[in-house]
């Protein structure tokens, strides 16, 4: 095959960027386990909407008149379910890459306990005290774009600490606020998603970085001691060790060690929340 024709400015010469599936291929053989995981789990529920007989999307979205003491699984069904492929497509394209390096840096029983639980579920909560109790309204959401505004929110506060502002036209925007201005332009430009809900990832994300909700990840002495008893990093492949200075971020097995930090994927999208009612297919989270 030819190389891609080379295209100047000026002097300089400008090569367009290629697609290249073997390292694509590559990448996502090597995922993390938890990301694996719930990578399979949002095809999964895609698939099950397909058919006609039961609605995928009214028994997980999150519905605020909905929530109750028996529905409470809706806390953690409704990022995992989207309105349609191109949704659910732009999501894990968004998703993948900042769940594998949250999984990472934190291993796969850490990620396991916060995604099903506080991070799961603050976000979700805060739609509901936004959405139902402040304003009254009654507007379904779903989508995991309210995970990926949490992790941008996150590592937001890692850059900011590390550089914190960008000039623009000689003005010192501070680089926290990026999620934010990210938040507003697709709520502007991408019609029927859901400014709160975004919004409530955001905040869950800038409260986790800046440390104030670490104290609900579990003890890394009582993870330590699961992994060792039920010795998970030799039955499970690409499961990620809490001890990562020890074992590594992939365990023992250097063939399944990830890619360094200048090698992730960066994000290219966002998910959905889309506008509706409780009888309608609901919001989308993201583009």
């Amino acid at each position: 095959m030819a190389p891609p024709a080379r295209i100047s400015i000026g002097n300089l010469p400008i090569r367009p960027p290629s697609f290249n599936p073997v390292r694509l291929r590559t990448y996502i053989l090597r995922l993390p386990l938890f990301t694996r995981l719930i990578l399979l789990a949002i095809i999964a529920f895609w698939i099950l909407e397909l058919q006609t007989v039961w609605s995928v999307i009214q028994w997980g979205a999150l519905i605020p008149k909905e929530i109750g003491f028996s529905s409470m699984y809706r806390l953690n069904t409704f990022p995992l379910i989207h309105l349609g492929f191109f949704h659910m497509l732009m999501d894990t394209i968004c998703l993948v890459p900042l769940l594998e390096r949250f999984e990472a840096e934190w291993g796969t029983l850490t990620s396991v306990a916060l995604f099903m639980g506080p991070l799961g579920q603050i976000p979700a909560a805060l739609y509901l005290l936004l959405d139902y109790v402040i304003l009254r309204d009654n507007t379904p959401v779903l989508g995991a774009s309210i995970w990926v505004f949490l992790l941008l929110a996150s590592e937001a506060i890692k850059t900011y600490r590390a550089n914190p502002h960008f000039d623009i036209a000689g003005q010192k925007i501070p680089t926290w606020i990026t999620p934010l201005v990210l938040l507003v332009v697709i709520w502007i430009l991408i019609p029927n998603t859901s400014f709160l809900g975004h919004l409530s990832g955001c905040i869950t994300g800038y409260l986790w970085g800046l440390g104030y909700i670490r104290f609900l990840a579990p003890p890394e002495k009582a993870l330590r001691w699961i992994e060792g008893k039920l010795n998970l990093l030799g039955r499970l492949p690409y499961y990620v060790s809490v001890d990562q200075k020890t074992y590594g971020r992939y365990g023992v097995l250097p063939s399944s060690s990830t890619s360094g930090p200048n090698e992730h994927m960066s994000p290219i999208g966002l998910g959905w929340i889309g506008n509706g009612s409780s009888s309608g297919p609901g919001q989308r989270l993201g583009p």
